[in-house]
């Protein structure tokens, strides 16, 4: 902890050595944790209760340590390619740019959702640009409003292989056309690009060996345990590791891999293929596993040149979830098993196993070590036999250096509490769908993860937090009557020091419990993207000017911070930079100022659209800040 508060902050995490040493250093003290846990821990092997959930909660730790250990070995190396990317702009002159089309494929999203990224697409800079929206709902609304926008309109008879199918429909009809692209962006629905997005990726094409540029996905709203908790300034959304951290990472060793949306393509490479394979419902990962096996390269841009709409609910949150553990359980069980006889080399094989392991421990621990102490309170069960001096020389220096290492190496991102109810609302459909992708050949259903739609409403997740409240139940219940009586067993009069071990274990329970319980409870949104740029603002009315602060921004709404002195239904003129004069009213009084409603133009509508998504800028936080955590959890307590 010393060394945490004292050197690693004079550290670059970007060397390769200090992290290789901090690394290695934590992979050793968990191993030496592991020996541990295995000679002095478990119960003797026999046919007893104490026997069965001792060592198979080992088992799993151990798989556990084993899935950490491969990703810190993947994490010792780091590798950004912004100044490559500089070097190489515009690698193609004095020739004529290559021909780019941007690809929105979408299903059920609502105009509301698809206006964003249509024009964030048009409002690209790069001179060789083509937009067309797949739209695999063929709805008529979305063709008019593709005419209106002047973008292109592709949609097919069916919807086989869901997204996958969708775009090699699209690479299909392009193929045949006089103008077909050389490159393709593919874009989700609801994720807007940056006006350079275009640019900055396709410098990094200049190498005729990379098949495929994959991009962070930032997002201009917070996720559900951000927003539910109140957090969303002081916590980063639940992927700024993995795509922060752990894509950086894997493209040092060569194994970046695609995540779908926000990246560009080589058209031939796919074509190299047979097209985006359609084996697996995450056919971005899979994608990059095929185009590996035929020499093509996956390399990453570290840079924010989109942001998307995070799930806005926790059903939507916990669906997108399963169904990335569904598909890479079909990738391993019936196309690039770790072990079996295909193309890919050495380093792709630990790659796949890696993101295996991930899937297939890291869940099942969190629901597994919520139910250990209860069989100790309620059934009289030892699953670890320790004292306090062998956790403290074993358990915490390895706690410890995992802790911080990880916040050295990601600007503070592991909280404990908070990361393990990140991961525990999604624990049991995670398990399901491992079981289900490994177990059970398909096919399987690609769910969409819904976007848009009325969120103004307090909504309580009884379905997701039902567990949790009979898991919280049990706890205490568990904690008070083994504690106060002899009902079931006297486990406090024999247990010695493993008392204090089983009780400290709890009462952490009982805090992640209680935290996943309040992420169950949905609190109103509004559009309000998490990216604001404070502006001065003048609103006229009549013959005055009421000068004041633009603090938050929407499409047809905006908050003022500044001397008031106005009434509900007060009616004028706010002038707003790069925009222009817009018609607005004065809709509700705030503490520092009143909120408007005004009635922009369509062409207004689009540049606020525009100002608001596709600046070259980082919506929402990247690191995190427990105090700063603690001020947003008080102040949402005492509203």
């Amino acid at each position: 902890m010393g060394l945490r508060l004292t050197v690693l902050p004079l550290l670059s995490p970007k060397n390769w050595y200090w992290r290789a040493l901090l690394l290695g250093g934590t992979s050793f003290l968990s191993w030496r944790y592991m020996v541990w846990r295995f000679s002095a821990t478990v119960a003797p092997l026999a046919w007893t209760a104490d026997a069965l959930f001792s060592w198979s909660f080992a088992i799993l730790e151990a798989l556990t340590v084993l899935s950490s250990s491969i990703a810190f070995f993947i994490l010792s190396r780091v590798k950004e390619r912004s100044t490559e990317a500089d070097a190489h702009a515009a690698w193609w002159s004095p020739g004529a740019p290559p021909r780019v089309d941007i690809f929105i494929t979408t299903y059920n999203e609502q105009l509301e959702v698809l206006d964003r990224t249509i024009i964030g697409a048009k409002a690209g800079i790069f001179p060789n640009l083509n937009v067309f929206v797949l739209d695999d709902g063929r709805r008529e609304w979305l063709k008019d409003a593709c005419e209106r926008h002047g973008v292109g309109y592709i949609v097919r008879a069916d919807n086989a292989h869901a997204k996958a199918g969708n775009i090699n429909n699209a690479l299909a009809r392009r193929a045949k056309d006089p103008d077909r692209p050389d490159f393709v962006v593919v874009l989700d629905a609801d994720f807007v690009p940056h006006v350079d997005f275009v640019d900055r990726t396709l410098a990094l094409f200049h190498d005729p060996a990379v098949g495929l540029v994959q991009t962070p996905q930032h997002f201009f709203n917070p996720d559900p345990i951000q927003h539910n908790l109140g957090i969303s300034s002081a916590y980063p959304d639940e992927q700024r590791h993995f795509f922060d951290n752990v894509e950086p990472a894997r493209d040092a060793w060569g194994i970046a891999i695609c995540c779908g949306t926000s990246s560009m393509v080589r058209v031939s490479a796919v074509e190299a293929i047979g097209g985006l394979p359609t084996e697996s419902v995450t056919e971005d990962f899979l994608l990059t596993l095929r185009l590996a096996e035929h020499g093509w390269q996956t390399v990453y841009l570290n840079e924010p040149l989109t942001e998307g709409l995070a799930p806005e609910g926790l059903r939507e949150y916990i669906v997108q979830r399963g169904r990335w553990c569904l598909g890479m359980m079909q990738i391993v069980g019936n196309v690039y098993s770790p072990i079996g006889s295909h193309g890919l080399g050495l380093i792709h094989r630990i790659g796949v196993f890696d993101a295996l392991l991930y899937w297939t421990t890291t869940f099942p621990f969190r629901l597994i070590s919520l139910i250990c102490p209860l069989l100790y309170w309620w059934a009289g069960i030892t699953v670890v036999n320790a004292s306090i001096f062998d956790i403290t020389k074993y358990y915490v220096p390895y706690y410890v250096a995992v802790m911080a290492t990880l916040n050295w190496l990601s600007k503070g991102l592991f909280i404990p509490i908070l990361n393990d109810v990140a991961q525990l609302v999604a624990a049991w459909p995670v398990c399901r769908a491992a079981a289900l992708g490994l177990f059970r050949r398909g096919p399987h259903r690609f769910s969409v993860t819904a976007k848009g739609g009325d969120r103004t409403k307090v909504i309580v997740q009884w379905l997701i937090m039902r567990p949790f409240l009979i898991l919280f139940g049990l706890t205490i219940g568990g904690l008070i009557v083994s504690l106060e009586s002899d009902f079931i067993f006297n486990t406090a009069s024999t247990a010695g020091d493993g008392i204090a071990i089983v009780m400290f274990w709890t009462v952490y329970n009982v805090l992640v419990l209680l935290v996943a319980i309040a992420a169950c409870i949905e609190r109103p949104r509004y559009n309000w993207p998490l990216r604001q740029i404070v502006e001065p603002i003048t609103l006229v009315i009549g013959t005055e000017d009421h000068r004041g602060w633009l603090i938050h921004l929407g499409p047809e709404h905006a908050r003022i911070s500044g001397p008031s002195g106005l009434a509900r239904g007060d009616a004028g003129t706010i002038h707003i930079p790069a925009i222009g004069d817009i018609e607005a009213r004065v809709v509700a009084p705030t503490r520092d100022g009143y909120s408007l409603r005004f009635a922009p133009t369509p062409q207004q509508r689009d540049q606020i659209i525009a100002k608001l998504h596709t600046a070259p800028a980082v919506p929402g936080t990247d690191r995190g800040s427990i105090s700063l955590m603690i001020r947003e959890l008080a102040r949402a307590i005492t509203r």
